[in-house]
């Protein structure tokens, strides 16, 4: 019998948890919205031993719309951990000025505005604030700041839909610091201190995945140096975050705009892992973005 896998999604409220179980639910798995902790326990005694005709994915939702039963939340999870399911946990988040633009467009309430008295900036950071240990805990990060819903869909899709046995996922990704930082990155790095292709008229309009663009970015002795110096801690660090049992690691290469520097980095950094670890992904936020 296949060991019952079990994901508990929770996070931000309006950080895009619904898109999630849409996604999930196309993949097969059987979701439930609103599950109070103390039940998932009960939901997990349950399916042991239980195999034919029922199915063998399970996602539950679950945040501050529980009311009090969501404090159970993190002692829920530690306990089934302890019994050493099969569990992944998936925290959503999303900027203060994203959640309320999208309540706004929604005119929906949040779940804490009566107990904050309309006070939508109030209600955010309290829930952040009954999140923190979750959020500390889980073994997917996803920032839906700038993800449209069907990025979001695709990055769902990516984290759930692998027959790869390697344990750990490393995703590397570039992003450009005029459109905000990268939230949900483990490790980043600013590039921005190496000569810009930016001020090159013939470069300028192209990407680092262009072989004009990254051998410009490369032709330069410090940025040869750097990247060698990144590839020596990564033989370092990657095989500690292994030993502690991470699920997911996310490297980011910032630049101005993201499109030529961090891109040259990150495709660099990703042809050199992708010769040690089977696991490995990249995505350039906003390399199709105007600078």
């Amino acid at each position: 019998m296949k060991d019952m896998e079990f994901v508990i999604i929770t996070g931000v409220s309006g950080s895009g948890k619904s898109t999630v179980v849409n996604v999930l639910e196309d993949m097969g798995y059987y979701c439930i919205d609103n599950m109070p902790p103390e039940l998932i326990l009960k939901f997990s005694d349950i399916t042991k031993g239980i195999s034919a005709g029922m199915t063998d994915k399970v996602a539950f939702v679950t945040d501050v719309r529980g009311g009090n039963f969501f404090s159970q939340l993190y002692d829920t999870i530690k306990q089934l951990q302890k019994e050493q399911m099969n569990l992944k946990v998936l925290f959503l988040d999303a900027s203060d000025e994203v959640i309320i633009r999208r309540y706004k467009e929604t005119r929906r309430k949040h779940p804490l505005d009566g107990l904050m008295k309309g006070n939508i900036e109030k209600a955010i950071q309290t829930e952040r604030d009954m999140l923190a240990n979750v959020k500390g805990i889980s073994d997917y990060f996803i920032d839906s700041s700038f993800l449209s819903a069907n990025q979001l869909r695709e990055k769902v899709k990516s984290m759930f839909l692998t027959d790869d046995d390697e344990f750990m996922q490393i995703d590397i990704m570039s992003f450009g610091y005029k459109y905000g930082p990268m939230r949900e990155a483990d490790l980043v790095f600013d590039v921005r201190c190496l000569p810009n292709p930016y001020y090159v008229d013939e470069l300028r309009p192209k990407t680092g995945l262009c072989k004009e663009v990254s051998g410009y970015v490369m032709k330069f002795e410090q940025s040869v140096e750097l990247k060698a110096k990144l590839e020596d801690l990564m033989d370092f660090l990657i095989p500690l975050y292994k030993k502690e049992g991470k699920s997911q690691l996310i490297i980011a290469f910032g630049c101005t705009g993201g499109k030529h520097r961090s891109v040259t980095f990150a495709e660099n950094m990703m042809k050199y892992l992708s010769k040690k670890y089977h696991k490995v992904r990249i995505s350039h936020r906003d390399i199709n973005k105007y600078t």
